[in-house]
C-alpha cells in the first residue's frame, strides 16, 4: 500500500497490551502488504470516493482531501473506541482535525519532506504548491513527537523546517526493519524459486550470473543505471563467458501514467544497446516472487541517489545478497561498503565497476552472509517493534498525565 495510513493504538496500562487498528484513504487487497490481510488488526477506509486528481491534476490537494476525510472517519469512529496514540504516516495535514477531533497523543512518522519530492514545474506550478508546503511545515510541528527514518532524513528536515529547527523541535530516528527468513526458509527458496517466477525471468536466472534492481517504476528511481551498467558489464572483455543479466522488478500501478511511461521507456533503452533479451521486467510482484528472486540472484542493485532511506537493500541483505547502492543518503547507513555490499557513485561505468566484483562467486557469497548477520543485528522486526512501542507507551503515558 502505497498510501499514507493512520494507525490507532489503544493501550492497557497495567501489561502495555493494545488494540492496533489502521485507517487509509484507499485500500485494495490485491496489492498491499500481507500483514494487512492477516486479521489481526482492522483496516477502514474513509475519503475512498473523493477524487484522487482534477482534469488530471491537484494531485496533492486531492490526497490531503482524502486523508482528511479519513481523518475525520476516524475521529468519529474514536467515539465508540477511545484511542490513547494515533501514528500519522506521511501528510501532516490531518494532524490539527486529529487534535481537534480526539483526545489522542500524535506521532507522526516524517518519511521524508514531500516539499522535497514535488517538482516545480513552472511559476504557477510553484504558487499552487507554495501554501501546501507551508501547511506541511506547519502542521508537522503540531505532532506531540516526529520520527523520521535516518540519520540523512534528520539532517535534511532540520534543514528544509527552519522554522520548527528554531523552535526546537528535534525528530528522533527510527530505522525501518524487515522480516529476517530463517535458515530454513532461505533454504527452500533457493532450491524451488523456478515455481513461482515468469518464464523469462527463470530463463535469464537460470542462464548465467543475473543481477536483480528493486523498485518502484519512478524515474526518481533512475533504473536506466542498472540498464546501462549491465551494457557496460556484457561489453567487458574481462567478465566471464557466462554473460550478465538482469531482472528488474519493482511497484507498478497503471493507473499512474508516470508508471507506465517509465517502464515503456526502460525498454526502449535496453532495446537500443542491444540487451533487451538480457533484461526481463516484471512489473508488481508477490512476497513469494520476491522471494524467489533474491534466491536466484547474485546481487541486488539499487539505483535511487539521494534515497531517504530505501527498504530494498535491508530486503536484499536479509536474504543473503550483497547490494550495490548509491553512495548518498539512507544506504549510507544501512550498507557497509566492501562488507556487506558497495556503495557506488550514481553512473553506470561505477555500478558496473561493483556489479563485477560480485560477479566472483566467492566474492557474492561471503558478502551475502556478512550482510545477513548485519541486518539481523540492526534492522530486526524485534528492535524495531520494542523501540516503537517504548514510544507509543510513553504518549499514552502523557495522555493519561494530562487527563
Amino acid at each position: 500500500m502505497h498510501l499514507p495510513l493512520l494507525v490507532t493504538v489503544s493501550t492497557h496500562p497495567l501489561d502495555n497490551s493494545g488494540q492496533v487498528d489502521i485507517y487509509t484513504a484507499h485500500y485494495d487487497r490485491q496489492r498491499c502488504f500481507e500483514e494487512t490481510r492477516s486479521g489481526k488488526f482492522s483496516v477502514y477506509v474513509g475519503g475512498s470516493w473523493f477524487p484522487r486528481s482534477i482534469f488530471g491534476r491537484m494531485m496533492a490537494v486531492c490526497a490531503y482531501i482524502r486523508c482528511i476525510l479519513a481523518a475525520i472517519k476516524l475521529s468519529f469512529d474514536s467515539r465508540r473506541q477511545q484511542y490513547d496514540v494515533i501514528i500519522v504516516d506521511q501528510v501532516s495535514a490531518v494532524i490539527p482535525f486529529l487534535k481537534a477531533l480526539t483526545s489522542a497523543r500524535i506521532l507522526f512518522y516524517c518519511h521524508f519532506p514531500d516539499l522535497l519530492l514535488a517538482q516545480r514545474r513552472s511559476t504557477v506550478h510553484s504558487i499552487y504548491r507554495a501554501p501546501i508546503d507551508w501547511i506541511e511545515q506547519s502542521t508537522t510541528g503540531q505532532a506531540d513527537h516526529i520520527l523520521v527514518n535516518s540519520e540523512y532524513t534528520k539532517r535534511i528536515f532540520a534543514e528544509t523546517f527552519s522554522r520548527l529547527d528554531r523552535r526546537g523541535i528535534i525528530p528522533s530516528v527510527l530505522y525501518p526493519a524487515v522480516v529476517i527468513p530463517n535458515n530454513a526458509a532461505l533454504t527452500k527458496s533457493r532450491s524451488s524459486w523456478q515455481k513461482d517466477l515468469p518464464e523469462k525471468a527463470v530463463t535469464l536466472l537460470r542462464g548465467g550470473p543475473t543481477f536483480l534492481s528493486i523498485n518502484r517504476f519512478e524515474r526518481k528511481k533512475r533504473i536506466e543505471i542498472a540498464i546501462e551498467a549491465l551494457d557496460l558489464l556484457i561489453k567487458d572483455k574481462k567478465v566471464s563467458k557466462k554473460s550478465p543479466q538482469i531482472v528488474i522488478a519493482g511497484g507498478y500501478d497503471p493507473r499512474l501514467p508516470e508508471n507506465v511511461e517509465y517502464l515503456r521507456d526502460l525498454g526502449k533503452l535496453a532495446a537500443r544497446h542491444g540487451i533487451r533479451d538480457s533484461v526481463a521486467f516484471l512489473p508488481s510482484f508477490s512476497d513469494s516472487q520476491k522471494a524467489a528472486l533474491m534466491a536466484g540472484c547474485i546481487g541486488v542493485i539499487y539505483t535511487p541517489p539521494g534515497e531517504h532511506f530505501g527498504i530494498v537493500p535491508l530486503e536484499a541483505m536479509a536474504a543473503g545478497r550483497a547490494v550495490v547502492a548509491c553512495n548518498s543518503g539512507g544506504p549510507r547507513e544501512s550498507i557497509v561498503d566492501g562488507e556487506t555490499g558497495y556503495l557506488c557513485q550514481p553512473t553506470a561505468k561505477s555500478f558496473a565497476s561493483a556489479m563485477k566484483s560480485l560477479m566472483d562467486e566467492s566474492t557474492a557469497e561471503r558478502l551475502g552472509a556478512q550482510a545477513r548477520e548485519h541486518v539481523q543485528k540492526k534492522f530486526s522486526r524485534n528492535a524495531f517493534g520494542k523501540r516503537l512501542n517504548d514510544i507509543v507507551i510513553s504518549l499514552a503515558n502523557q495522555k493519561s498525565k494530562i487527563q
